[in-house]
């Protein structure tokens, strides 16, 4: 019967080898590299289709609880900073109470079975799933979690029973061990004044002098101060603790999992091994949900989570490995998705076992690296072309009636020209509209108005020989025709209705015009330019009466 890892050796060989699978997984992870619009679109297409895999991957997930694979160890959980510094501890009276992890049993074992390993080692740490050497592995490293959980609770027990003594060294020294260190040394005297130089840099140094020199602080009794060094020499034999267990799942995650771990670092290759329950059980999943492994869902609430790290929704271990942390906070979701796909690819060489040393671990972090790079380049700069050389040969001009019209339309106008034209030392006259200024030219300029000249029959409309005919047929034949929306109804105030004779209405404006006019010398003009003679009933002297 083949066993799982000649299983997985046939499907690799199914792919036409491990060269295809990697590009595979490179377009389905990396998506077009073209830069422009569509490669903008595409990419915040695959980031849409990836929140989708995700929100499906942790489907039937509580919020507020991670995703566990079956065969995984659940990892243990880091504590907020923010929640340790709310904490009053002033009133607690020895560190043992908040600090139950350096002497316990749990402790005790981790550290006596890795000295056994280290002179014993398994023989079936490769084969992970029946190895007990792998399980202290991962017991350790989520060991050295609680570890730093402890850490932070002490150093806020440290700094709310010295702080009487200096209250501004809180401020100026953050990490827990120099804080501790830097207590020590200064002691409990009436006067600060102990050798720090080969604890903090030179400039906090000389901080930490001056401060110290002018603090209000009050002497602390006897038994505060031992309570403080009690506290101190826990946190350094915590601190010793997590070292031996860090150095010792380093040396063996790296033979375990070579490739992963040149990729993502031994710490984070060993919390997603061990929820993944193992080699076996992380090469089972698919290289688009291995970043989510340790990703706690939370719930929608609809404000932002962009600026938090901690809270971003679909970030797991491989989003707090180095590789991923280096990256701009806005492509780190990216750089994940990317890393995910890699240590999918280490996850099946670590299997076979075709690379012991790492080197395609290697070989896979420089390709993130570049790619890591190429990310953070600035969008290229908008290239400003240069205008084509003229082409100067002689051109191809129509010619004959129908060119000659068409140039004759659009060609320039006279009143144009004049506009164009400006007569040396006078002033133009200018046009004013809205926000517009229009100058005029010569326009007009001798008889002080503008005038446009009758419209040239080259730029009239052109009516059609239909459309002529048609306006003539509209047309009426002769002046003295009736038009028929005439009427011989009149409204009066007088009578009301009235009707009117249209001929009589003329004979009275004939008889009028014959009272007024018809004795004037000049009142009948010839059609040729000659004054006739006045008719018989206007002879006379033309005197009016």
């Amino acid at each position: 019967m083949a066993s799982l890892a000649d299983e997985l050796m046939n499907d690799l060989d199914d792919l036409d080898g491990g060269s295809d699978l990697d590009d595979e997984l490179d377009a389905a992870v990396a998506g077009p590299s073209g830069s422009g619009g569509a490669g903008a679109d595409d990419e915040a297409m695959e980031g849409d289709a990836a929140a989708d895999e995700a929100a499906q991957a942790l489907e039937g997930v509580q919020d507020g609880d991670m995703h566990v694979p079956e065969g995984g160890v659940r990892p243990a959980e880091e504590v907020d900073p923010d929640t340790v510094n709310a904490m009053d501890l002033a009133a607690v009276s020895e560190v043992g109470k908040v600090a139950r992890l350096q002497g316990s049993r749990t402790m005790r074992d981790v550290l006596q079975k890795i000295e056994y390993y280290r002179e014993h080692p398994d023989d079936n740490l490769a084969s992970d799933q029946d190895s007990s050497e792998y399980l202290l592995i991962v017991q350790a490293n989520n060991l050295s979690v609680e570890i730093d959980n402890e850490m932070l609770v002490v150093h806020k027990f440290i700094r709310d029973h010295y702080l009487p003594r200096f209250p501004e060294l809180d401020t100026l020294v953050s990490a827990p061990l120099p804080y501790c260190r830097v207590i020590l040394a200064l002691g409990n005297g009436p006067e600060l004044q102990g050798d720090i130089a080969g604890i903090l840099p030179s400039g906090s140094v000389m901080a930490v002098k001056v401060t110290a020199a002018t603090t209000k602080g009050q002497q602390l009794s006897d038994t505060e101060w031992k309570v403080v060094q009690g506290a101190c020499d826990m946190m350094f034999k915590l601190d010793q603790s997590k070292r031996t267990i860090l150095e010792y799942v380093e040396s063996r995650i790296t033979l375990l999992a070579p490739n992963i771990s040149a990729i993502v670092g031994t710490q984070t290759a060993t919390k997603i091994l061990g929820i993944a329950g193992g080699l076996h059980g992380l090469s089972r999943i698919p290289h688009s949900n291995i970043y989510l492994l340790g990703a706690v869902k939370r719930a929608n609430t609809g404000f932002s989570t962009a600026s938090h790290s901690v809270d971003r929704l679909h970030t797991g271990f491989i989003y707090q490995c180095p590789l991923v942390q280096q990256t701009r906070p806005e492509d780190r979701m990216k750089a994940q998705r990317k890393v995910g796909a890699k240590v999918a690819l280490a996850a099946r060489v670590d299997i076979a076992k075709s690379s012991p040393a790492g080197a395609f671990g290697d070989e896979m972090r420089g390709k993130l690296e570049s790619e890591m790079e190429r990310l953070a380049r600035p969008p290229p700069k908008k290239v400003t072309k240069a205008l084509p050389i003229p082409d100067e040969k002689k051109k191809n001009r129509r010619g004959g009636k129908r060119a000659r019209k068409a140039k004759e339309a659009y060609a320039q106008t006279e009143l144009r020209k004049q506009q164009n034209r400006l007569r040396f030392g006078e002033a133009e006259e200018e046009v004013g509209a809205y926000d517009d200024v229009q100058g005029m030219g010569m326009v007009g300029s001798s008889s002080g108005r503008v005038r446009a000249n009758m419209g040239e029959a080259r730029s009239k409309a052109k009516i059609s020989k239909s459309l002529k005919g048609r306006l003539a047929s509209i047309k009426p034949t002769s002046g003295t025709a009736t038009s028929g929306l005439a009427t011989s109804l009149a409204f009066t105030p007088v009578q009301g209705l009235e009707l009117v004779d249209p001929s009589k209405m003329r004979s009275k404006v004939d008889e009028a015009n014959a009272k007024w006019f018809a004795e004037g010398a000049f009142t009948h003009v010839q059609k040729g330019g000659g004054i006739g003679k006045p008719s018989a009933s206007g002879s006379g002297t033309g005197t009016s009466k």
